[in-house]
């Protein structure tokens, strides 16, 4: 058995899977092994699983073997595996080490790696999987690469004619369905003569 993954916030007693053994008497359902964190019961007569507690992520997954008994010798009996996992919930937004940033760029500079941002994700999988972008990037003279988070110019600036500070939001994003977070962070960009 390995019934659909639930969700990491799953409270006790959500319906898990339903095992059914086919025999011609009645059985009692055990659970016998792999669940030594007692995550799950059995309803002993139907084979409603259910769980019991709240589901530390970590743990997961977890692989119990069920008993079917014959109810009148307990000699007779079949045992099924059951494989339970569970999602991890986008608990978390990206969060960058600093909000504002400050950085120096010589006038004239060709197109130049100012910076690289690195933002921090305590979800794991694709909740934890960032992508950079930046929200307002004053035209066009900076741009992010949106793996490895390095903002650049784009073009040289000139002291004596463009303005001499710009502030760029970058954002960081996970990849979460259908729901992505964000962090950000004010990079402000100042020109020197």
């Amino acid at each position: 058995y390995h019934p659909p993954p639930l969700p990491e916030r799953t409270p006790p007693d959500t319906f898990v899977v339903e095992i059914s053994a086919l025999y011609k008497l009645p059985v009692n359902y055990s659970i016998v092994s792999g669940d030594e964190k007692g995550y799950f019961i059995i309803h002993s007569s139907n084979g409603i699983t259910r769980t019991s507690k709240n589901l530390e992520l970590e743990d997961f997954p977890v692989n119990f073997k069920v008993r079917a008994t014959d109810s009148s010798d307990a000699a007779i009996f079949n045992e099924v595996d059951v494989k339970v996992e569970v999602i991890d919930e986008n608990d978390f937004p990206p969060v960058f080490p600093s909000s504002l940033l400050e950085e120096r760029l010589a006038e004239n500079s060709p197109a130049t790696q100012i910076v690289q941002l690195k933002a921090h994700d305590n979800d794991t999988g694709r909740n934890g999987f960032l992508t950079y972008g930046i929200l307002n990037g004053q035209g066009l003279k900076f741009r992010i690469n949106e793996t490895t988070g390095i903002l650049y110019s784009t073009a040289p600036f000139d002291y004596e004619v463009e303005p001499t500070e710009y502030q760029v939001v970058v954002y960081a994003e996970d990849d979460r369905v259908p729901e992505k977070k964000r962090g950000y962070c004010t990079v402000v960009i100042k020109i020197t003569d």
